[in-house]
């Protein structure tokens, strides 16, 4: 089956499943969302959850944020994975934005700030400013490459394969998607790929034995 032909079927399996998409971290500016999906990095979406309320209650602006050491930052945020990385990034992050005006609909300026890369700006740019984008996190690169959608070489590739298959206007909904899916019904480890609702008929018999083998 053509990559173009699964993505037809996959999109409507995804659409019957998750009808609304809401962004599965919490935030209530497009700097609060920033931060959040900063964090998330290497980290569950529920972690970042639970550390956020405290962070945001005493700095949810650029502002605010620059106001805090470095050391206090990371006290506050330090159940995370790469908490002084990613203290030492919030702090930096905050001057950056305070310097440029705050957080814009701007791909190479989000890009620049500390501690943000693509897909981090992605997530930004397609859940607060609706813009067209398809931030590959790691189970969309997962999936991908088990649905053959992709070849799994990086998720650069994965990237542009997604966005090749799926039309513009879906790609904002499918990213959020296949992360639910992957979440519920897809994880990484022991899943039997012959009883899951989309694997079960889009992976490949290779990708079928490679899993069985982990």
């Amino acid at each position: 089956m053509k990559r173009s032909e699964k993505a037809i079927i996959i999109g409507k399996t995804l659409d019957e499943l998750y009808p609304k998409t809401p962004i599965p971290l919490d935030h209530d500016s497009s700097y609060t969302l920033l931060v959040a999906v900063m964090l998330s990095a290497q980290t569950t979406d529920k972690k970042v959850n639970e550390v956020t309320p405290k962070l945001f209650s005493i700095a949810n602006t650029p502002q605010k944020m620059a106001e805090l050491s470095t050391d206090t930052i990371q006290e506050i945020i330090k159940e995370i994975g790469l908490a002084p990385t990613k203290a030492k990034n919030l702090h930096k992050m905050a001057l950056q934005l305070i310097e440029g005006g705050g957080v814009k609909q701007d791909w190479d300026y989000l890009e620049s700030l500390a501690g943000v890369g693509h897909k981090t700006a992605s997530v930004v740019m397609s859940q607060w400013y609706g813009v067209p984008a398809f931030p590959v996190d790691t189970h969309i690169h997962r999936l991908a490459y088990r649905w053959g959608l992709s070849n799994g070489k990086n998720v650069e590739k994965t990237e542009l394969d997604l966005k090749k298959i799926w039309p513009e206007d879906q790609w904002n909904r499918r990213h959020l998607q296949i992360i639910f899916f992957g979440r519920e019904h897809c994880p990484a480890r022991n899943h039997n790929l012959k009883d899951c609702l989309i694997c079960s008929w889009a992976a490949s018999q290779k990708r079928i034995t490679q899993e069985a083998k982990k």
